[in-house]
């Protein structure tokens, strides 16, 4: 996929306080290569889900942090220097400021929270 890779990216929140969220069932119905739902906030705080394969490009959030949790699949996260692969139910903490590209060589169910303000595309 690489650098050509297209993104689905929906910010606003899916599923409201009080409400089930199923996400086998979002992930089931994604048919997109790279996909990030915004799925819930919490207090300052959104949770998203990414269904993703290929490539993300290099990137940083001045601002704020990113938590990066595998559901199923391997996910890899480039830093300046290093990388680190997170297996299912491994996580992983980018701090604010840090440039950053994640990949994924399969098919990777992640979870991710971050502030509100986050574009995940970066600054």
């Amino acid at each position: 996929m690489g650098s050509q890779t297209r993104y689905s990216i929906k910010l606003d929140a899916r599923f409201s306080p009080l409400e089930l969220i199923d996400v086998q069932t979002l992930v089931d119905a994604c048919k997109d290569a790279w996909y990030n739902q915004t799925l819930c906030r919490v207090n300052d705080s959104v949770v998203r889900l990414g269904v993703v394969q290929g490539e993300f490009h290099w990137h940083k959030h001045d601002k704020e942090d990113e938590f990066f949790y595998v559901v199923e699949g391997r996910f890899q996260i480039d830093l300046e220097g290093r990388s680190v692969e997170l297996m299912p139910r491994q996580g992983f903490t980018v701090p604010k400021g840090v440039m950053h590209r994640t990949r994924a060589l399969e098919r990777t169910v992640v979870l991710m929270i971050e502030g509100a303000g986050v574009v995940p595309t970066g600054n």
